[in-house]
């Protein structure tokens, strides 16, 4: 690894060990004095920085195995009710599917943006609050120009669910129980990726975890070995399959999710993708927010960074009138997380949930108007609401310009009709709810 990448994960590490509850007093200051070139002594200080352990007075027990994490998790619903027959369980499916390719689609064209960048775009355009894809202001107002892939994902302008790493890794982890059943492991993701993923691709927390794959470490040490990212969104956004493929079994989906996590993260960013697949399969069953909320919390461990992120969020919707309030207030504590953190960015979806009336146009609108990676957070706000509400009582305007077609890099999967899709993860849905 050459210096100056070494000299980056380093910067990063610091970091990411200080949220952990390390003490990094003087790691600062010792990589600003690094001589370039000088790897040796990098080295040296990324060993060091491996060896810390959270301080004794940090408040959070976040563990990274799976039977850690169970023995940490709280009381909840492990197993829920399906009562849908086949059509009615395929509508919800295809609901998620398609509630998760709208919100994707409506984020993308302000991926990263901040919460104000995009008030401010919308107010120039007139479309402020959001209720439609995003329009084109023509010419752009100065500093504020789309992302690129606008041409596919802004108003006017969409044809199909462009490609995006969000729906890549749904339509994967399809095909883990396609080719290698419900039994799936940890080691096949990792083979999966280094076989049907480009490796650029794939970012953050992935990148290092492809790295350290194609270099021998296997999972879990591929999610540890130099990855200061290892909490962040990454997994999170994974997560959508493992719930697809269990309704109304949130203790199944979370495990299903640990295997794929595991390969690129741990604690908070296991626990996210954990989190997420609970309530989808709840989601899936349920006409109740209540109930798939509590699903999602039933499987992390109770005194985590994200449980306690995800009550107090929870908490904020009895105290404000606006979604802007909370955010406001909650921001406080966590706006210092990275833009693609899992803490702050699993705010921002539930902040969409719990102000969006059970509607999936609020629901992702709101969840992409609060920055951040905003196409991640519509995508899997939507994928929720999207269960939850079922491809019948979706509003046509967000649903029928996708064309009902979905795209991506993975191999074998470059072009898909998203009901398709659907059909598939509901005849794997029915085999697993079958044993």
């Amino acid at each position: 690894m050459d210096y100056y990448t070494l000299k980056q994960l380093l910067r990063d590490e610091i970091t990411q060990r200080r949220e952990e509850g390390c003490d990094t007093t003087g790691f600062d200051a010792e990589v600003a004095s690094l001589l370039p070139g000088d790897v040796e002594s990098a080295e040296a200080l990324y060993a060091a920085l491996e060896n810390l352990r959270p301080e004794p007075s940090f408040p959070y027990e976040e563990p990274v195995t799976l039977d850690g994490i169970r023995a940490a998790r709280p009381e909840g619903p492990r197993r829920l009710d399906c009562r849908l027959d086949r059509d009615a369980l395929y509508d919800r499916i295809l609901g998620a599917w398609l509630g998760r390719c709208a919100g994707c689609t409506l984020g993308k064209p302000v991926e990263g943006w901040s919460r104000e960048r995009i008030e401010e775009y919308l107010r120039a355009a007139g479309s402020y609050p959001l209720d439609d894809y995003f329009p084109v202001i023509e010419p752009f107002p100065e500093g504020l120009a789309l992302h690129p892939n606008y041409r596919e994902t802004a108003r006017g302008h969409i044809r199909y669910m462009a490609r995006d790493d969000d729906i890549d890794y749904t339509i994967l982890g399809l095909s883990y129980f396609e080719r290698f059943g419900p039994g799936f492991t940890s080691d096949q993701v990792a083979d999966s990726w280094l076989g049907m993923l480009p490796y650029h691709l794939v970012y953050t927390a992935e990148r290092v975890a492809y790295y350290n794959l194609v270099n021998g470490l296997r999972p879990p040490r591929s999610a540890t070995y130099r990855n200061p990212y290892r909490e962040w969104i990454g997994a999170q956004i994974r997560a959508d399959a493992f719930g697809y493929v269990a309704p109304g079994l949130p203790e199944l989906a979370a495990e299903f999710a640990y295997r794929d996590a595991a390969v690129s993260h741990v604690k908070n960013g296991i626990y996210g993708e954990m989190w997420v697949a609970a309530m989808l399969a709840a989601a899936l069953v349920s006409d109740d927010l209540d109930t798939v909320l509590a699903a999602g919390l039933a499987e992390i461990p109770a005194r985590s960074r994200l449980a306690e992120a995800v009550r107090e969020t929870i908490a904020a919707r009895r105290t404000y009138r606006t979604w802007q309030e909370a955010w406001d207030a909650l921001m406080v504590r966590y706006g210092h997380y990275s833009v693609v953190h899992t803490i702050n960015n699993a705010i921002v979806v539930l902040l969409g949930l719990l102000y969006g009336e059970m509607d999936l146009g609020k629901t992702i609108s709101i969840a992409v108007m609060g920055g951040l990676d905003t196409d991640c957070n519509g995508a899997t706000a939507g994928s929720i609401i999207g269960a939850l509400l079922g491809a019948r009582r979706l509003p046509e305007r967000w649903v029928a310009p996708l064309n009902d077609r979905v795209t991506s890099v993975v191999v074998g999967y470059y072009d898909n009709r998203i009901s398709d899709l659907a059909q598939r993860t509901a005849r794997i849905a029915e085999g697993i709810r079958a044993h």
